[in-house]
């Protein structure tokens, strides 16, 4: 008879198998609505509330990037997890943090300012590595968000880009918590419109409550954490 770790490891993954499996119907469904292949948008799973277990099964579900928001808590993960996961840091730097980010990391998708990025690009150098970036953006407008204000864009990314060891892709932003879609979408809208105003292909905007909408207005990623455990 099997044992009940095992039974609870059997019932785990096939619960967040199902849910990854559903996730990725929504971002199919959401794709089409817009005219899109579904391929063109990739899963980002937030694992920053959970643990190796949950890691293991997700990763048997298929996913493969995965992102945590506190360098402390993402590097015993990291150090565990399968070697083929691609771990994003989707939180704003501590340059005090940057070595390790630099040498754990294979994407940090919050670069809010241009000092983050200084201290980055040095310890990829000390390293001999290179990161794949995003640029943050408050296109919300509000106070509390991180990210670049969209009129400091041009100046921002002149200055990153001569950062040969980071790899500026796109952009990243936050929708505002429980705003109504029309705004949501209009938020979501614009960061479309300014990545292809700067030629970037990629766009990390939407999770758990506002993915569909973030998808039907241009993302490329969408960071999901909640759905996938419930």
């Amino acid at each position: 008879m099997p044992s009940l770790e095992t039974m609870d490891t059997v019932a785990l993954r096939d619960r967040i198998g199902r849910n990854v499996a559903d996730i990725r119907r929504r971002i199919a469904d959401a794709a089409a609505r817009a005219g899109r292949d579904a391929a063109s948008v990739r899963l980002v799973a937030v694992t920053k509330t959970v643990g190796m277990a949950e890691i293991a099964a997700l990763h048997a579900a298929g996913a493969v990037e995965m992102g945590e928001n506190r360098v402390e808590v993402a590097l015993p993960k990291i150090a565990a997890g399968p070697k083929d996961i691609l771990w994003h840091m989707i939180a704003p730097l501590q340059t005090r943090k940057a070595t390790e980010v630099a040498t754990a990391f294979s994407h940090f998708d919050a670069v809010d300012r241009v000092r983050a990025a200084e201290a980055l690009q040095r310890r990829c150098e000390e390293l001999d590595r290179s990161l794949r970036v995003l640029i943050e953006v408050n296109v919300s407008g509000e106070d509390s968000k991180h990210g670049f204000e969209p009129g400091d864009l041009p100046q921002a990314l002149a200055e990153i880009r001569s950062f040969d060891r980071l790899h500026v892709e796109g952009f990243m932003t936050m929708a505002p918590f429980g705003a109504e879609d029309a705004f949501l979408r209009t938020c979501f809208r614009n960061l479309k419109q300014l990545a292809d105003a700067h030629e970037l292909a990629e766009l990390s905007m939407g999770m758990t409550d506002d993915f569909e909408i973030a998808i039907e207005e241009g993302a490329t990623q969408v960071r999901i954490g909640r759905a996938l455990f419930e």
